[in-house]
């Protein structure tokens, strides 16, 4: 029990960041079970998944590039603006919102120059997860700028290196995939370089490596609740890209997991 709290910064006074930090793991956590159960967030291969015809006349749609780009261009100007907004907090803090605003930059570059899509988004999904990025981005931040104290255990340099192995084999697989589409290309294929030949959702498990590196750079109650329903969304989301390509080809190789490789 003591190495547990050993690694967390002392726990804010407020109740409201207690609450939220319930609020985000409890979220994502119940988001990721409904993309196993086939309840999915309207955006890449899922986009239109179980839309009938008077409900999609409804639905606002947008071009999958804008669509991401308003996905993350908040939450990274949310990062820029912490540097202004709190300029002196300490290495810490300054480790911690370069890694976010890093995160979210790199995002919207491998939209604008990297990634080809085939497909749209719906207007609600993309609000909903606009805004859960950018509220979980702001209040990291806040967290962070309250001047808890340090750990017992410090693992911010540990942090960094997760952090930047995450992002690093994320980008590699989201360039992997861009790559087995030529110029005009649109239908899906079956993915199989780098760890595509283990998990279906390599990039996810970067991904989730990456916010664990937040969490270890932050080490705050709400970086490690942050940290665990993202793990959570994207175990639920791999699962059911999975599911979905096993749907649409017969010779998808049945050794290949979710996002955990050999495990799930």
């Amino acid at each position: 029990m003591f190495l547990i709290t050993s690694i967390f910064s002392p726990l804010p006074p407020s109740l409201f960041i207690k609450t939220m930090c319930v609020v985000n793991v409890v979220t994502m956590a119940n988001i990721g079970y409904s993309e196993i159960k086939g309840k999915h967030l309207k955006y890449s291969k899922f986009w239109n998944f179980n839309s009938d015809k008077s409900s999609n006349n409804k639905e606002i749609k947008l071009s999958a590039k804008t669509g991401m780009l308003f996905l993350y261009t908040p939450s990274f100007l949310a990062g820029l603006a912490s540097f202004w907004l709190f300029p002196h907090e300490g290495f810490r803090f300054m480790l911690l919102t370069s890694a976010l605003t890093v995160h979210f930059f790199k995002r919207i570059v491998e939209v604008l120059f990297i990634h080809k899509y085939s497909s749209g988004m719906v207007l609600d999904s993309a609000i909903v997860i606009s805004l859960s990025y950018l509220i979980s981005t702001a209040a990291m931040i806040y967290v962070q700028s309250e001047g808890l104290g340090e750990p017992t255990i410090d693992l911010k340099f540990l942090g960094m290196i997760l952090f930047l192995l995450g992002i690093s084999g994320n980008f590699y697989h989201h360039y992997l995939l861009s790559k087995m589409r030529r110029n005009g290309e649109k239908e899906y294929k079956i993915p199989t370089s780098g760890l595509f030949d283990k998990v279906v959702c390599p990039h996810y498990l970067f991904e989730i490596l990456g916010f664990w590196g937040i969490f270890f750079i932050a080490q705050t109650l709400y970086a490690f609740c942050y940290a665990i329903g993202v793990t959570f969304y994207l175990m639920g989301r791999s699962y059911a890209t999975r599911a979905w390509y096993l749907s649409k080809f017969e010779d998808f190789p049945k050794h290949v997991k979710s996002i955990f490789p050999y495990i799930f």
